[in-house]
């Protein structure tokens, strides 16, 4: 298996020296927060993807992918009713597709959700529509470049749409499209009705990407989940993709966090 660590971690540093550290920690992998990129990521261009690349092959990483895809970006939405911001969406989302191509990518996480919740006078199901066929679009448009969206199904508490892994597999089978899978996350499944190995087994024929975190919001093993039983069951359904550590309390530091969820990923891994 192997394992990376979601960038914005160490956004404080200058991106040259946080994907450094990553490497030195030990992790293979980085995944890309735009906003650790540009800090209005709707002005994102080629030259803050080579910066970027070149960044990660100094150190030794490959690039995952992107996610936090519309986190700190203004007048973008997934479900909006306004053909307008669908439209802008739907054309940051390609331009983020070409850019995690030209980063040697292959995975865009759609979570935010923020920007897809549901909004007045908005039904689930009419939102659901307005999603699939912009993701659908978006889709056909990067089909060639090697990259995916993985569908992020998030909590209740967190989201109103798109909130538990059979919505996510729903929205994923009605786009019927190779670049557009399942993205499981811990800290969401630990909401899962029979818990997160249940829906690993239940909905992995889906899952192109993994996220590891924990339900206190901490690094994997930081909290209650069981990492192990977690592990074996990837192993169980033959998952071969990322495991990226997502963490978003970073205890006791951020340097820490990152230290503590690789060697606990390691140890329930080998």
């Amino acid at each position: 298996m192997k394992f990376a660590l979601c960038n914005e971690i160490f956004r404080n540093l200058p991106l040259e020296d946080g994907f450094q550290k990553i490497a030195d920690i030990g992790y293979e992998g980085v995944e890309v927060a735009p906003f650790t990129l540009q800090a209005n990521p709707r002005n994102l261009s080629e030259s803050d993807a080579d910066r970027c690349r070149t960044a990660a092959e100094r150190a030794g990483l490959e690039v995952v992918g992107l996610h936090w895809l519309m986190a700190e970006t203004v007048g973008l939405h997934l479900t909006h009713s306004d053909p307008a911001i669908l439209r802008v969406t739907q054309e940051y989302l390609i331009k983020l597709g070409q850019l995690t191509a030209q980063l040697n990518g292959t995975v865009l996480v759609l979570g935010s959700p923020q920007q897809r919740n549901l909004l007045p006078n908005s039904t689930y199901d009419e939102a659901f529509e307005r999603a699939v066929n912009l993701i659908k679009t978006v889709c056909e448009e990067i089909a060639d470049l090697g990259v995916a969206f993985a569908i992020e199904p998030l909590a209740k508490v967190e989201t109103d749409f798109l909130s538990s892994c059979e919505q996510g597999e729903e929205f994923v089978r009605a786009v019927d499209h190779p670049a557009c899978g399942l993205h499981l996350d811990v800290k969401a499944m630990t909401a899962e009705p029979q818990g997160v190995c249940h829906a690993i087994r239940q909905f992995h024929k889906h899952c192109i990407h993994f996220h590891a975190n924990d339900s206190n919001l901490r690094g994997p093993g930081q909290g209650a989940t069981n990492f192990l039983e977690v592990a074996n069951t990837l192993k169980e359904v033959s998952y071969k993709g990322w495991v990226s550590v997502e963490a978003f309390d970073y205890f006791p530091t951020a340097e820490d966090c990152a230290n503590i969820s690789l060697k606990n990923l390691q140890k329930v891994f080998r």
